[in-house]
């Protein structure tokens, strides 16, 4: 098996162009793949059309016309055993009082370092895939 087959894939869904650009700068320097998309209608074709395993969906809460959980269940439909990552600017407890996320979901506040977004995914990677 090659190194590069080795290297998880992330799907990163973010409508800020910079702070895409910067995670996928972040996460290809940490040893991961990063497919990127802008909006949800960019992730849901990613999760159709890409060739590969997508090992993980990092998300923003706040999309432009959809939450990022609902993005999670509708991209669970097409890749049943990725992991979800969410990131936010929300805290956990706002977000779970407003039913964004379940209780048991991965939730990254903003703003975050290097470290904190791979020891997330590395989690998430390490622990059994559940629905969004």
């Amino acid at each position: 098996m090659s190194e590069e087959a080795d290297r998880p894939t992330v799907l990163v869904v973010d409508d800020e162009e910079d702070l895409r650009d910067i995670m996928r700068r972040m996460l290809e320097r940490k040893g991961f793949r990063a497919l990127v998309a802008g909006d949800s209608e960019e992730a849901v074709a990613a999760c159709r059309t890409h060739t590969g395993d997508i090992d993980v969906l990092l998300t923003d809460l706040g999309l432009p016309g959809v939450s990022g959980g609902d993005l999670a269940r509708e991209a669970a439909t097409l890749r049943p055993g990725m992991r979800v990552v969410y990131i936010s600017g929300l805290p956990r407890e706002v977000a779970l009082d407003k039913g964004l996320i379940a209780a048991d979901a991965r939730l990254v506040k903003k703003p975050f370092t290097s470290d904190a977004l791979v020891t997330s995914l590395r989690e998430a990677l390490a622990a059994p895939a559940t629905a969004p």
